[in-house]
């Protein structure tokens, strides 16, 4: 048989996610295969790019929008196991999973709604690099911009996901190299440090922003889980922290998120505090570049009237 569309397999992934306990991906791919009963050839079809099997890509996005949806997650990079939703959803034995049954999963619809646009209704919704696809209404540049636009959801979303997983000394840098990315202490790495895990009264980096140090941006990073929000009396704490160390300018980082509260309090002191949110760091980091690297560049010409005029 010729290989499924991706949402055809996402039902064969998660069973062979669930059939044991943590799984890597080439097994996960082997299971699906040994399933499907497919043949070598079909295996070994390749797409238009030529650079992936047709096979692995599907799979690898049957696994991603599962994993948006909370039933598959990640343990460490490229081994995955069943959520307790996922295992659900295998006891209620569904005779299939596709998009319009994941929409039943908020996680899932927040991540489609981030990567889709919002103000206009008659959107269509590319589908991932096999071309499986739900309606279809714009031409074909809309298509490539939307279909950019999920891309990098994706990218954000997985993104956020390592970074909970890093540790936090790792985390501490990261967010230090992402400051420099964006062009504070000048661009250059020598300007900035992660202070380590022993600390320098309630901050983990800074970032000189002139040579001898008259301007100094301070930084705390708290890696938390998305169910897990940063306290408004952590944010003055660490607003606190600037004080003690004459400081003016602090940013604090979170992979969670701040509550209102958090944000009312940074908006009343005289202390210039920027607060950054899991998905707005996911955003910053795929802008600037940091913990992502270009994979694919496509090229789209148009008529250049100017070589045919005299």
């Amino acid at each position: 048989m010729a290989v499924p569309d991706f949402q055809s397999l996402m039902l064969p992934v998660l069973k062979a996610v669930g059939e044991s306990g943590p799984i890597s991906a080439p097994d996960v791919r082997a299971r699906v295969a040994e399933q499907l009963r497919l043949a070598a050839s079909d295996l070994a079809e390749l797409l238009p790019s030529g650079r992936q099997s047709t096979f692995a890509n599907r799979i690898a996005w049957a696994n991603i929008f599962m994993r948006r949806a909370g039933l598959i997650s990640v343990v460490r990079r490229g081994i995955y196991e069943l959520t307790a939703e996922g295992a659900s959803v295998l006891g209620n034995r569904p005779s299939r999973i596709d998009m319009k049954y994941l929409e039943s999963f908020p996680s899932y619809v927040n991540w489609r709604k981030r990567s889709l646009r919002s103000d206009d209704e008659d959107v269509g919704i590319s589908g991932p690099a096999d071309g499986a696809q739900e309606t279809i209404s714009t031409n074909p540049e809309e298509q490539i911009e939307q279909s950019h636009k999920e891309l990098t959801a994706t990218v954000e979303a997985d993104l956020l996901d390592r970074l909970r997983a890093v540790t936090p000394a790792q985390f501490e840098q990261i967010i230090v190299d992402l400051l420099v990315a964006m062009g504070y202490g000048g661009g250059r790495s020598e300007m900035a440090k992660a202070v380590g895990r022993s600390g320098d009264n309630g901050v983990d980096g800074v970032v000189r922003e002139d040579k001898l140090g008259l301007d100094v941006v301070y930084m705390q990073a708290k890696r938390y889980s998305p169910t897990n929000p940063v306290g408004a009396g952590e944010v003055r704490d660490f607003i606190g922290a600037l004080e003690g160390h004459r400081a003016s300018k602090g940013v604090f980082v979170t992979t969670s998120t701040f509550p209102q509260s958090a944000h009312d309090y940074v908006a009343r002191v005289s202390k210039r505090v920027v607060l950054i949110e899991g998905e707005e760091l996911a955003a910053l980091m795929v802008a600037h570049g940091v913990g992502v690297r270009v994979k694919t560049i496509y090229e789209v010409k148009e008529l250049d009237d100017d070589y045919f005029s005299e």
